[in-house]
């Protein structure tokens, strides 16, 4: 049976993450993915957005803030040709939750927090808008943020693993696992039959599996009580010229984001509580109308049920708290049990955030600095 220093449950962004950290600080990392390739998962069914969380601070998760707006600068710095900046525009009517001033207030706290700097766009200019609606407009402003193509960000973190030593198993469905102190034994089932390897450390970053690994270990462990929330986006056709706007629903004053995506237009996301198997996600024509309405509603030029060429729902992973998902802490939280401290399991998180959070996890399980490099000395003469 093969042996590891760390094994990784899930290859979606943050098991990418965090396999990647370990294998570059020299450990022997193995990744067991159930499906064929990386982030097919939630981790391609984002909004592929790199920013720091404008709305967050309206709850004061200014730490989450900064922490993002900090990863931001570290992934445009580090994937130029994968993270670039774009305008994102904010309209603000007459009858609309959030007045000017408001907004040009949380604008100036970003821009204090590293978001970069805002600015109010001319009247004279609101007409050069992708058809934005002027009726009602009372101001527009512009600041910046990034986007990004989620999967290949992903394929590319793990595939920086992979040319660091650490072997990724695709197909290889988790099945159980028995742990003790010194390690744990773990059986997975691939096209070939059942296999297995022993690791140090386990990192569970499942995703909305999370849980169901954890109940396939031995002894019990403990868990945290998630709810699973669908988010679901649409593509239609045309393509915007002036960037992201980010807009509020009239319907719920959740925020949806109208954006340019490969040639098209895309427009997300939803927050509609799920339950049953996280792999049967798919779009709801609720939501579908929802996201229409919304965009309806703040351009000239309407778009029907048919226009839609395209739609994707993923699930994000949010503790147990009541109240309006869109009001929850979009902090990660990593478990351990009391009992079994070389198990970590990562519950939500940001695609923004991944490489904070696999520094988390690899300095809470002790991997943090690079593994010695053991020398063998020439004694024979």
């Amino acid at each position: 049976m093969a042996h590891y220093d760390l094994a990784v449950i899930g290859a979606g962004i943050h098991g990418a993450a965090v396999a990647n950290a370990a294998a570059t600080r020299g450990h022997k990392v193995v990744v067991l993915e159930q499906y064929p390739e990386a982030a097919c998962g939630t981790s391609s069914k984002s909004s592929k957005l790199i920013h720091g969380g404008l709305r967050y601070l309206e709850s004061g998760q200014f730490r989450l803030v900064r922490e993002c707006l900090v990863e931001r600068r570290r992934l445009l710095e580090e994937q130029p040709d994968l993270v670039a900046l774009a305008p994102f525009h904010i309209p603000v009517f007459r009858h609309g939750r959030r007045s000017a001033w408001v907004i040009a207030a949380g604008l100036g706290l970003y821009t204090l927090l590293g978001g970069g700097g805002f600015r109010r766009i001319a009247r004279k200019d609101w007409s050069g808008l992708d058809g934005l609606t002027t009726h009602g407009l009372t101001a527009v402003f512009r600041y910046w943020d990034a986007q990004t193509d989620d999967k290949r960000l992903t394929e590319r973190i793990i595939g920086n693993a992979e040319s660091r030593g650490a072997r990724v198993c695709y197909g290889a469905t988790f099945t159980s696992a028995r742990c003790a102190a010194a390690g744990c034994n773990i059986v997975f089932e691939t096209a070939d039959g059942t296999d297995s390897v022993s690791a140090d450390a386990i990192v569970n970053a499942a995703g909305p599996w999370a849980n169901r690994v954890l109940q396939a270990i031995s002894p019990a462990v403990s868990s945290l009580d998630i709810e699973l929330v669908q988010g679901t986006h649409i593509i239609v056709p045309g393509t915007l010229q002036r960037g992201i706007y980010y807009l509020e629903s009239p319907l719920d004053q959740r925020a949806v984001f109208v954006m340019p995506w490969q040639g098209n237009t895309m427009i997300g996301t939803t927050e509609t509580p799920y339950s049953g198997d996280p792999a049967g996600v798919t779009p709801l024509e609720t939501e579908i109308e929802y996201l229409l309405q919304t965009r309806n509603h703040y351009f000239e030029k309407p778009i029907a049920r048919a226009d839609v060429i395209d739609c994707f729902a993923g699930l994000r992973v949010l503790p147990t708290r009541g109240g309006d998902p869109f009001h929850r802490s979009r902090d990660t939280l990593l478990h351990r049990d009391a009992h079994l401290p070389n198990l970590v399991t990562i519950y939500g998180g940001k695609l923004t955030s991944h490489h904070a959070t696999a520094m988390r996890v690899i300095r809470q399980l002790g991997l943090s600095r690079p593994k010695p490099v053991l020398t063998v000395t020439d004694t024979s003469n």
